[in-house]
């Protein structure tokens, strides 16, 4: 059964997970390292862990499968999931893939060299609505894509062509 994960503590893009989860019946976990309020009558659990180095992102790889939803901003996370058969999007609406995240992960090990040697101050841009629509285009975009190859799947064990 498809399912989300949130990396929640810093996520601005939940109300839309929320949306999303409404309107296809999905289930989601937001896993942070404090309690938050999550909205009632919607699927939604909400894992607080440890306040230790990842211990949110340990948790959400240690109880996403194939095909789950992670939703996150942190690289390395993203990397972990990927590796395990995730659908990883930045809040943004970035999709994370075998065929992106190395260069991912090269970018934001080459700007955090350069921040400690004080040659780059900034951070992201700002976030905007347009970050959002893109992020709400994206996951209803993976929503449908999983959901077409669930179907394909059980398409195929009940004719026995698999």
């Amino acid at each position: 059964m498809l399912h989300i994960f949130v990396d929640a503590d810093a996520c601005p893009v939940k109300p839309e997970v929320y949306r999303v989860a409404r309107r296809y019946k999905l289930s989601v976990t937001l896993v942070a390292g404090a309690k938050m309020r999550i909205p009632e009558g919607v699927d939604i659990a909400l894992k607080v862990v440890s306040q230790g180095m990842d211990a949110a992102d340990d948790w959400i790889v240690e109880h996403m499968e194939r095909g789950d939803i992670v939703i996150t901003a942190d690289i390395p996370l993203a990397a972990r999931c990927v590796v395990r058969g995730a659908h990883v999007l930045g809040p943004t609406g970035k999709p994370f893939s075998e065929d992106n995240i190395g260069s991912a992960l090269a970018t934001r090990n080459l700007l955090s060299e350069l921040r400690e040697w004080g040659e780059v101050t900034g951070g992201p841009p700002p976030f905007n609505k347009r970050d959002r629509s893109r992020f709400l285009q994206s996951l209803d975009r993976a929503v449908n894509e999983i959901r077409g190859k669930m179907s394909e799947v059980r398409s195929g064990l009940n004719t026995g062509q698999l």
